[in-house]
């Protein structure tokens, strides 16, 4: 598909546009003091960061973060050392990898947590799962060669103060 004259310098004239009311990155080092990504932008903020949190740089050795390249138009950044590359505007938006990436530190993070809601209602699941369990014991077919005893019982739990949670 050829591209008209016109749609070139008009897609020209967007980028310049943009280039001219984004901010870019001027300067990147990895702060070793903090451990700490650090961006200068042609605006004068500075973005920080945990390598941690981005993807390609999460195990990276100190000496390998510290060579970083910054793109010509500034809106990338680069790591000779870890072939790994990360998109200014994504960062300014918090997004520090791909969406697989990112869901597995939502992941790791949603797993910890400990809100009051979930604490309460981990218990009555668990005491669910052992009820259903036991009834399909006591209803299961009894086998002829088996052994005759009874089947043992489960403890009996009492109900977590303050748990309003239905089953």
């Amino acid at each position: 598909m050829d591209a008209s004259d016109a749609a070139i310098q008009q897609a020209e004239q967007r980028m310049r546009e943009r280039m001219e009311s984004s901010p870019r990155a001027i300067a990147a080092r990895y702060d070793r003091r903090v451990s700490r990504i650090v961006v200068g932008l042609s605006n004068g903020l500075e973005l920080a960061f945990p390598p941690r949190l981005a993807e390609g740089l999460a195990d990276a050795k100190p000496g390998d973060l510290a060579a970083i390249e910054i793109t010509p138009t500034g809106l990338g950044l680069h790591w000779p050392k870890l072939d790994a590359d990360l998109y200014l505007p994504a960062l300014l938006e918090g997004v520090f990898g791909s969406p697989r990436w990112m869901a597995s530190l939502l992941g790791k993070s949603g797993g910890l947590a400990r809100t009051p809601a979930k604490v309460a209602a981990a218990p009555d699941t668990v005491l669910v799962v052992l009820n259903r369990v036991s009834k399909e014991t006591e209803k299961a077919p009894k086998r002829k060669d088996a052994p005759a005893k009874p089947a043992a019982k489960l403890p009996a739990v009492s109900p977590i103060p303050g748990n309003t949670n239905s089953h």
